[in-house]
């Protein structure tokens, strides 16, 4: 088990684009800065390789989405999901998977994901030429990364699973 912390750099502004999906279908994303997403508050957010994936799509989001009213329980303000899409995608991917109480967030461009040093070319997994996230789950408390926990390969899911992530809180 992997317990390594990414650290959440400052360099310069950038924000996710969020899914606007509700529950309620309509167009449109928002820009949200890091300093919004983390500043005071206590947030789960799990990183995954691709939307529309196997293991993601079946494994993943569900683990945290059985356990919303647990994590709130515990303080969470918000259970974020992040990957390497663009929002178009996260935002399909969001009414595709049809949760709630989780904003899934696109890394279009890849900083996030460099910044806290989880990329991994993905190429011979299957998942499309070029850079993804490795597959991990944390607790960001007013910035500060608490508990983390990194996958080994894309295709596990022994350690960034909800479950896991609830027990550390």
């Amino acid at each position: 088990m992997s317990t390594r912390r990414p650290e959440m750099r400052r360099r310069r502004r950038r924000g996710f684009f969020r899914s606007s999906y509700d529950g309620v279908p309509h167009a449109g994303f928002a820009g949200t800065s890091l300093q919004k997403l983390f500043k005071g508050r206590k947030v789960v957010l799990f990183a995954l390789p691709g939307a529309f994936t196997g293991v993601c799509e079946k494994g993943h989001v569900p683990s945290f989405a059985k356990l919303i009213p647990d994590f709130e329980a515990k303080g969470i303000d918000e259970v974020a999901c992040v990957s390497i899409n663009d929002p178009y995608c996260m935002n399909g991917w969001a009414k595709a998977m049809g949760t709630t109480g989780i904003n899934f967030y696109a890394d279009a461009d890849e900083s996030f994901t460099r910044a806290v040093s989880e990329t991994r070319d993905c190429t011979a997994d299957a998942l499309g030429p070029g850079v993804r996230s490795n597959r991990y789950a944390c607790v960001v408390e007013d910035g500060v990364v608490g508990a983390c926990f990194v996958e080994a390969g894309p295709g596990d899911l022994n350690v960034s699973d909800g479950a896991t992530l609830l027990e550390a809180l």
